[in-house]
């Protein structure tokens, strides 16, 4: 597929997924939720890519759903109606992908692009990036779960005042409250970003899928469900290439050479 309002761009084991609109702060389309169902899909299947970093060119992240192209009109839903259902199938195949998804928010993150950057595991950013819901300020709902994801993250306090308020809140502000995992200078966040990646995309890409499973699963089963599930998991995952080699590198005092098996 040729892509016209995202890009693909590869450095080793890490790939970049940017939203490239930056005309109009990556706000998104029925087409940009098409094209990003297809570029997971692929980096879900290809092989050198460990772990996936996502972003927005420009002066923002994502500004949420493009109105002016997908907005609905009094009486007539049918625009948005469609965006949300390219959206729901890109969701789908979001979180069909077994690979660390990271947000990497570099400026304004806003409604949509919030709810975005939730699906992602985790959110690292600009200290300066701007970070809020804002459905309301312009007569609209969430559709993409942040009424759903934030209070489970930030607390329904917090997250009441950002979707009532409209307002933002700067990145650095979110590290206390554990929607944003790392931040960086302004002028560092895609090099520091691009270093956790690598840091990341150095572990058993079998240990990260494992783990990121047993992370989501775990979170709807019962306490003693998810830790006997962990404990099979981790009888199995030590029988694997990876583990084994995993020894082999400790007891040699080398790097490991890991292979995903």
């Amino acid at each position: 597929m040729d892509y016209t309002d995202i890009e693909v761009e590869h450095r080793g084991h890490v790939s970049w997924l940017w939203l490239n609109r930056p005309d109009q702060m990556n706000a998104m389309r029925a087409n940009t939720m098409v094209e990003l169902k297809h570029a997971f899909e692929t980096l879900g299947a290809r092989d050198e890519t460990r772990v996936i970093m996502f972003s927005g060119r420009g002066r923002g992240f994502c500004a949420g759903a493009d109105l002016k192209s997908d907005g609905a009109t009094e009486g007539d839903a049918t625009p948005i109606m469609r965006f949300l259902v390219a959206a729901t199938d890109m969701e789908t195949s979001l979180y069909a992908v077994e690979k660390p998804i990271v947000a990497v928010v570099n400026g304004i993150c806003m409604a949509g692009g919030l709810e975005m950057a939730l699906m992602c595991d985790f959110i690292v950013a600009s200290k300066t990036a701007k970070i809020g819901d804002g459905h309301l300020n312009f007569g609209a709902m969430p559709g993409g779960g942040s009424s759903v994801r934030l209070p489970r993250i930030v607390g329904s306090g917090v997250a009441k005042f950002l979707m009532y308020s409209g307002r933002t809140m700067r990145a650095e502000a979110l590290v206390p409250l554990g929607l944003v995992a790392e931040v960086y200078e302004p002028e560092e966040t895609e090099a520091g970003a691009q270093k956790l990646a690598e840091e990341i995309a150095a572990k058993s890409p079998l240990g990260l899928r494992t783990v990121k499973w047993l992370i989501d699963g775990g979170a709807d089963q019962p306490l003693p469900q998810a830790l006997k599930t962990e404990k099979l998991a981790a009888g199995q995952y030590l029988t694997s290439y990876d583990a084994a080699e995993g020894a082999r590198a400790f007891a040699e005092k080398r790097a490991p050479e890991f292979q995903g098996r």
